[in-house]
């Protein structure tokens, strides 16, 4: 049971593309086989085609990373009060045991309040903390923020500006921050800045004036992702743009293939992990981890195992070089040895798509 917190995948845009299929390529050879990954409906509950929206993104991680057999589930969590609630037990079981969880298109607002301390929400943070990655995209991505940017009502329905509560998924971890998908985005062609969210430059100006306490806005460019790695403390940019920050007036600006410290975000610290989690979303959550493992773990050969006590035995007298040739003889029969504060770990030597 990992005992730091998963990736954090933050889309701009492009989640299906090729771009997009890139940055599942390199999650997915990070993370330990099998690939359980729920596909959260939540963001696009309200529209009626909410289902296919999902399924949508399902059908392209099963097509176009085959090579992992990842195992994808929809979660039809779309509305409180309703058969497919946020809150239901049923609906959210999934989510016990996937190691990857996908939110993406929809209403930034209606995600933030229809997951705002539900189950689904909760259930979430709790498999993020345990090492599960979570990946956003467009309106997911700005609903996770502190404050959310009210995409819909504003560039749609003509609302005055304004910023309504977010999800805040950052704020245990010290930061405050405000995600803006579409960065560059050019729908609107010569006549219209569609920038910015949709909001365009002049506008999004006034709205930082509203911003009700300070934050760190990022900026994600269509076809871009941010890569969190809150472990290793370290921020990455992937696909065709960049991400900009905003604080205090100044953009700084960080283009593809850049890595820079999490630190550039703001005050980062790793919370306990049961912080602002109900204990019982934390039992169950700790409970299907482990019997997933257990149930996921390869018997292991007695070769192996005799081959492991034996190098765990030169590791102990510091015969550093017989360690290594258990290493490779280990390795030579399929099986990648790790070192943890726990003891040795063994995992297959060769996964999918490596």
């Amino acid at each position: 049971m990992s005992d730091q917190p998963g990736l954090v995948i933050l889309f701009g845009s492009g989640e299906t593309s090729a771009s997009g299929r890139r940055v599942f390529d390199w999650l997915f050879a990070r993370l330990a086989p099998p690939i359980r990954l729920a596909v959260l409906e939540t963001p696009a509950g309200f529209q009626p085609n909410s289902a296919y929206v999902a399924e949508e993104v399902a059908a392209f991680v099963r097509q176009r990373l085959v090579n992992y057999n990842p195992q994808v589930t929809v979660v039809p969590a779309r509305q409180r009060g309703t058969p497919f609630s946020p809150d239901d037990p049923a609906i959210v079981a999934p989510l016990l045991s996937a190691n990857a969880i996908f939110l993406g298109p929809g209403s930034p607002t209606y995600a933030a309040r229809q997951l705002q301390g539900s189950l689904a929400w909760h259930t979430l943070l709790a498999r993020h903390r345990l090492g599960a990655a979570i990946v956003l995209a467009s309106a997911a991505t700005i609903a996770a923020s502190r404050h959310t940017l009210p995409v819909y009502e504003i560039y749609k329905a003509g609302a005055d500006l304004h910023w309504q509560a977010g999800l805040d998924f950052f704020g245990p971890y010290g930061l405050s921050l405000v995600f803006v998908s579409h960065w560059n985005n050019r729908d609107g062609g010569a006549n219209l800045d569609t920038s910015h969210g949709f909001m365009g430059q002049e506008r999004f100006g006034r709205l930082l004036a509203l911003l009700p306490a300070p934050a760190t806005v990022v900026g994600i460019d269509e076809h871009t992702a941010l890569v969190l790695d809150l472990a290793a403390r370290t921020c990455q940019v992937m696909g065709r743009g960049a991400i900009t920050l905003v604080r205090g007036g100044e953009e700084q600006r960080f283009l593809s293939g850049r890595t820079f410290a999490i630190t550039e975000l703001g005050s980062f610290h790793l919370p306990d992990p049961p912080t602002g989690l109900p204990p019982a979303v934390w039992a169950s959550v700790q409970a299907a981890q482990s019997e997933a493992q257990t149930a996921a773990a390869p018997a292991l050969p007695p070769d192996v195992l005799a081959l492991v006590a034996e190098r765990e035995a030169a590791r102990t007298r510091r015969d550093w070089a017989q360690a290594d040739t258990l290493r490779q003889r280990i390795a030579a029969l399929g099986w990648r040895i790790l070192d943890t504060p726990d003891g040795p770990r063994l995992e297959p030597a060769e996964k999918p798509g490596s």
